[in-house]
């Protein structure tokens, strides 16, 4: 620490000596540093790095995505060489695998991200802790926060976005131009027609004591939608924990599950072994269907992708 007090001391003297004109510039300068102090060592460091690599890089950008959707966005812009971390949750596209991690996206570390010397930190606002956004914030990274908008309209809005955050607006508009044209393509089968729709229960899952079910302004409730399905739990908002009595009573035709949330839970067998499983039609028929998270949840550039799957998935299903 001595180190910092000595360098704030010295550029204190500094701003003694500076003019007028210049006075703001050397003040933010000296505020970013000491917001940097306070997180010791590392902060330092990410500070000295950070002023580095703008004069290496300028005006090249250093951006940290926390969203495995954003991730994917700046892949489909082009723009992944503007990467310098990303969170946990951008495994998509294979290439985001080899790009630094910052940890999970809601309980990041102040360290983390300024080790690596953004130009800019760009989440959604299911990122936190909000007191570490504000750190970041206070350290002279400016913060992006995008609405996470569990609707196709919410992925229009944030393509637009990254592309001006990013100068890459004619490949946004590109972009937008082809989601549009896979949007446009996504029909009800005449086969789905024919049937009721069916009652889907997302079920998730960190492991056979941890279960949560969806119900409204969620983004399962909206792909189950998309799908044509209908979501069987209803009259509360978000997620809660799924009890035998709520799970029989909701009498869901079908069971959907992440594929990493499957995994926790073992096997099939495991699945409908749950309480009150069996007492369902989808746990009497077996009825289980599963996607990657990332592609399920993730409201991103595979979004026309991942509802035409589901909507397959749910036919194969109610056809047993």
């Amino acid at each position: 620490m001595a180190g910092i007090d000595g360098s704030i001391i010295y550029i204190e003297s500094l701003m003694r000596r500076m003019t007028p004109a210049r006075f703001p510039e050397t003040l933010a300068f000296l505020m970013r540093r000491r917001a940097l102090s306070r997180l010791g060592g590392i902060g330092a460091l990410a500070f000295s790095q950070k002023i580095h690599a703008r004069k290496m890089t300028h005006p090249h950008q250093r951006i940290i995505c926390v969203g495995g959707a954003l991730t994917e966005i700046v892949f489909e812009l082009g723009a992944q060489s503007f990467l310098v971390g990303v969170d946990s949750t951008s495994t998509f596209p294979k290439e985001a695998l080899g790009i630094a991690q910052v940890g999970y996206a809601r309980s990041l570390s102040p360290e983390g991200i300024l080790a690596l010397a953004p130009t800019q930190l760009i989440v959604t606002e299911e990122a936190g802790p909000a007191g570490v956004l504000r750190q970041v914030s206070e350290a002279g990274v400016p913060v992006e926060v995008l609405d996470s908008a569990y609707r196709y309209e919410g992925l229009i809005r944030r393509v637009a976005r990254m592309g001006r955050l990013l100068g890459h607006e004619t490949e946004a508009v590109r972009l937008t131009e082809r989601l549009n044209r896979e949007w446009g393509q996504i029909v009800v089968s005449d086969h789905a027609r024919t049937l009721k729709r069916p009652s889907v229960l997302f079920l998730f899952a960190h492991s056979a004591s941890r279960l949560m079910v969806a119900g409204a302004r969620t983004g399962a409730q909206s792909m189950i939608e998309y799908a044509g399905a209908l979501n069987a739990m209803s009259g509360f908002d978000g997620y809660k924990t799924l009890t035998p009595e709520a799970l029989v009573s909701a009498r869901p035709d079908i069971l959907l599950l992440t594929e990493q949330g499957y995994c926790a839970l073992g096997d099939e067998a495991t699945v409908l072994n749950l309480p009150g499983m069996r007492q369902t039609p989808a746990g009497k028929a077996a009825r289980i269907t599963m996607m990657d998270a990332s592609l399920l949840l993730g409201f991103g550039p595979r979004l026309p992708v991942a509802v035409q799957r589901l909507q397959s998935q749910f036919i194969g299903a109610t056809a047993q």
